[in-house]
């Protein structure tokens, strides 16, 4: 009981002192330490040998992908293929559809694998723009850009660069576009909801002749983003001002272009390709020991960004001010983001190796509804605490992962219902109060907490529930289709 304890204090720590800015570089270990300490276990030997083998292993899992998703992002806004995009839908929806044109806009570039961060410091001035011309409550801006930039599209579309779609497939052999059909159901369950709560929200404050509003000073300074968002989601806010923005837009054709061929080639990849191709030799030691259906997910979604990045750089080049600058300033956004959530998963490493994890091993085995149910619990819970939905799913699955597998295996359960199901769940109960860009949406938007923080609620944790609530019940009747 005394080692359960530890845990919960370590989890608290993170949760209270991350929502007040402190970084998560320093207090991972620390909670570490502490849940450490009262199971009396070494700590130095916890640092060194538990803590730092398991981040160094998910920088070496998935750095790629936060490097070139941080590069892509950083060059698609320096070209201005970001604002072409969001002045296309500014132009064809106008002000009377303000709440839809942000939640499409939001949902194109992230789909296409541009960073949320990047999209909130583009689609924000868009969308108060747009609010204020149609008179719509700003307060309700937050959740339109919750809604398109981190519902369906980070956790539900089949193939989804996102890091947390990424996450689950070296531990359950998966692809990106796991359960592609309960993916699609759980994405229009999502929107929809999203949608009529806002178009409802909306409704009621015309209604009460509530317009536009006065607000806070939206902050837009990085540095001072970058405090409020500890765990910084893919992308370091602190790099938004660096490198040099384009002052002439591409067409809407060229804007699209490198989103689409983010979509194609990791689905070429990851579905024809790859497969097709011989790759026995990763079995072998100096390999890793490893398989395709290990690898081969990491693999697509890097070669889709990365393909997605010679595009933009081929059809903007004269676009971009300063080019060297844009890539030096994206591949740096990547740093703080893979650090960030690899000492949660050093954090988490510590607590599954102590004995007290048993007692909660077998709690969330043993929750009713079979494992769809306690794999879902298990990663809400986690990605809540932590305020980080890829680095609570990681948490998840390294402790968990490997007794799932073998659970499905016994009970003919197909890992890619698994994957679907622990993203969705990873991007619920993370929509904190103290959740990075929770705060960061806040800041941009310039709102509070007491104005907009129900309707996020209601569009990226109910909806998301819902979503995953449809799938669950899908999935267990019929399988992983």
């Amino acid at each position: 009981m005394i080692g359960l304890l530890g845990i919960v204090a370590g989890l608290t720590l993170i949760m209270a002192l991350a929502f007040r800015g402190w970084s998560i570089l320093l207090l991972a270990p620390l909670a570490g330490m502490i849940a450490a300490a009262f199971s009396a276990e070494p700590l130095l030997a916890h640092w060194t040998q538990t803590f730092m083998p398991a981040a160094a292993g998910f920088v070496a899992q998935f750095f790629p992908l936060f490097l070139l998703g941080a590069l892509f992002g950083k060059l698609m806004d320096d070209s201005g293929s970001v604002t072409a995009i969001a002045d296309f839908m500014t132009l064809r929806l106008g002000p009377k559809r303000a709440v839809l044109a942000v939640v499409l806009a939001g949902a194109m570039v992230t789909y296409g694998g541009v960073s949320l961060f990047v999209a909130f410091f583009v689609l924000a001035p868009m969308g108060l723009a747009l609010f204020r011309a149609g008179n719509v409550p700003r307060r309700f801006l937050p959740a339109a850009l919750a809604l398109g930039t981190s519902t369906f599209t980070m956790s539900a579309l089949p193939g989804t660069p996102a890091i947390q779609n990424a996450i689950p497939m070296p531990f359950f052999g998966t692809t990106p576009f796991a359960a592609p059909g309960l993916g699609i159901i759980a994405s229009i369950v999502m929107a929809a909801f999203g949608l009529w709560w806002l178009s409802l929200r909306e409704a009621q404050a015309r209604k009460s002749g509530e317009g536009f509003g006065a607000a806070e000073q939206a902050v837009t300074d990085p540095l001072t983003l970058r405090q409020l968002a500890t765990t910084a989601r893919e992308f370091d806010p602190a790099e938004i001002s660096h490198g040099g923005h384009t002052t002439a837009t591409p067409s809407i054709g060229v804007a699209v272009m490198p989103l689409v061929l983010v979509v194609v080639v990791n689905l070429t990849l990851s579905q024809y390709l790859l497969p097709s191709l011989g790759f026995d030799f990763l079995a072998e030691p100096e390999w890793g020991a490893t398989s395709l259906a290990a690898v081969g997910g990491v693999w697509s979604v890097a070669l889709a960004l990365l393909t997605a990045i010679i595009a933009v750089i081929a059809l903007n080049f004269r676009r971009f001010p300063k080019l060297r600058d844009t890539i030096d300033a994206g591949a740096t956004a990547a740093v703080l983001p893979v650090l960030s959530v690899a000492s949660l998963v050093g954090f988490g490493a510590i607590v599954a190796a102590l004995p007290a994890f048993a007692l909660v091993r077998e709690w969330v085995l043993g929750i009713g509804g079979g494992p769809l149910v306690s794999l879902a619990v298990a990663t809400n819970i986690l990605a809540a605490l932590t305020g980080s939905a890829s680095g609570g799913m990681t948490i998840a699955l390294e402790a968990l992962g490997p007794t799932y597998m073998q659970i499905a295996h016994d009970i003919g359960l197909d890992p890619a219902l698994m994957h679907r199901v622990a993203v969705i769940a990873s991007g619920t109960l993370d929509t904190l109060p103290h959740n990075g860009a929770v705060v960061t949406m806040l800041t941009v938007c310039g709102t509070k907490h007491k104005d907009s923080y129900l309707d996020i609620v209601m569009v990226a944790v109910v909806g998301a529930l819902l979503g995953l609530v449809a799938v669950i019940m899908l999935g267990t009747l019929f399988g992983s289709f």
